[in-house]
């Protein structure tokens, strides 16, 4: 098959080609060359967690019911998965509905909840086509029984794709998941499969809703507040962080293109000196 996208240079480094033949295995269609020629492959974050604020906001500015800047968000996910996978992103995970969101008032919870199944069912087809496998993370109790089965079809319906995961946090908060995780770990020591020395940060990760996923590189928060929100706190320990002022329906294909770009000038310590 022939690559439709940029070629690589033929002076690149080995760490870049190694990133670029990495991408191009997962993404055949994949052109990170042509819409960051400015960003090294290797440079080009795995794994991308989002926190989608300010719809209503954007909506209120406007004149109009927070119901709407939900609706326009939509275009923002769109645009996000599709320019992810175009630039050799593994994962990206949605914050969707938090756990602190049913404190909302209830008719924008039920606007929610309707859009959440009118988009599993409007978008498995292009998912499915796309190669997006889709992941829910998050308690399935307390949600409509709607909205589960809607979340289970879609999962269902891309599990077999090799592309872009997509992680919706639905109903999710992180100190539950890690109390979840906790409770996992108990019943594994109760039931004698595991001793209390044996515990370690890997049994802890391997008990999060996010098993098997690559800890996120870059958290990018629109709205402009500093802040994580009960969002992936455990897997976030390293992850470098972006905050944009543009509320989430204004973000885009360049938005995301240029928090890569920020991604990609820092230099990541790990706790060390990063010599």
């Amino acid at each position: 098959m022939q690559s439709s996208g940029t070629d690589a240079p033929q002076t690149m480094n080995p760490e870049d080609r190694a990133a670029l033949d990495r991408i191009k295995a997962r993404y055949p269609d994949a052109d990170p060359l042509g819409l960051l020629p400015d960003v090294p492959p290797c440079k080009i974050p795995r794994h991308i967690a989002i926190i989608m604020d300010g719809n209503g906001r954007w909506a209120e500015e406007r004149g109009f019911p927070r119901v709407v800047g939900h609706r326009n968000g939509m275009k923002a996910v769109r645009d996000t998965i599709e320019t992810a996978a175009k630039v050799g992103v593994e994962v990206v995970t949605l914050y969707s509905f938090s756990t602190e969101n049913w404190s909302r008032p209830s008719d924008e919870i039920q606007a929610l909840m309707q859009m959440c199944v009118m988009y599993c069912a409007g978008e498995q087809e292009a998912l499915a086509e796309h190669n997006v496998r889709v992941r829910v993370l998050g308690r399935r109790e307390g949600l409509p029984d709607e909205v589960v089965g809607a979340l289970a079809q879609l999962e269902a319906a891309t599990e077999d794709c090799t592309g872009l995961t997509v992680c919706l946090a639905i109903n999710y908060g992180s100190r539950d998941e890690i109390v979840d995780a906790a409770r996992l770990i108990a019943a594994r020591v109760q039931a004698g499969e595991l001793s209390p020395e044996e515990i370690d940060q890997s049994t802890i990760a391997d008990s999060l809703y996010t098993c098997g996923i690559p800890d996120p590189d870059l958290l990018i928060r629109t709205g402009g507040d500093c802040r994580v929100s009960n969002y992936l706190l455990w897997q976030i320990s390293y992850a470098e962080i972006v905050v944009l002022n543009e509320y989430w329906p204004d973000f885009d294909s360049a938005g995301l293109c240029n928090a890569v770009r920020s991604f990609a000038t820092r230099k990541r310590r790990f706790g060390g000196l990063g010599l």
